[in-house]
């Protein structure tokens, strides 16, 4: 038996958030339609990544010869989203696995996120957790605003030492420079 996956078809709002300071921050992807909300805890990198691929595939499709989805090429101002995560911020599950795809039936971007490593097989770990899955489908427009916000979130972290390009904490940052090839 699967675990229960819930969908958001055009949710009113989703977003990449986090909680906490630089450099223990929580990213969280959080989805809401009317009074229905999930917030799935993401790694830093899971985020970008996913940022990352929504915006190559959005370029990808507006791209096609034969592209009738209206894609933006970027963000329509009315789509904007730069409040905070919504609360409370009640963690669902934190996501190992996410998947993101196209569906030309809809024209939507597809978000799923799982606390397993495969969603078609279930894990036996997850459902006697009573683990949940999350699927949002978002608008082209929604979805390049969702990329734009989760890419600013990202580099709202601790700022990038120029020697060593790793990040730097308030409280001091020792570096070893680069080595020279």
């Amino acid at each position: 038996m699967l675990a229960t996956v819930h969908d958001f078809d055009w949710p009113d709002r989703t977003v990449v958030g986090t909680v906490g300071p630089p450099g223990s921050r929580t990213f969280y992807l959080q989805v809401r339609l009317g009074r229905k909300m999930m917030s799935v805890a993401l790694e830093k990198e899971q985020s970008a990544l996913l940022a990352d691929k929504i915006d190559e595939l959005l370029n990808e499709l507006m791209a096609q010869d034969d592209n009738v989805f209206n894609v933006p090429s970027d963000v329509p101002p009315e789509l904007i989203d730069s409040a905070p995560l919504e609360q409370p911020v009640d963690e669902e599950f934190r996501a190992r696995s996410m998947v993101l795809r196209w569906d030309p039936t809809t024209a939507v971007v597809v978000i799923e996120a799982y606390p397993f490593a495969d969603p078609d097989e279930g894990d036996f770990v997850a459902e006697s957790l009573n683990m949940k899955g999350i699927r949002a489908r978002l608008p082209v427009g929604a979805a390049r605003a969702f990329a734009r916000r989760t890419h600013q979130v990202v580099r709202e972290g601790r700022p990038i030492c120029p020697m060593c390009g790793q990040p730097m904490d308030p409280q001091g940052h020792i570096c070893t420079p680069p080595e020279d090839s």
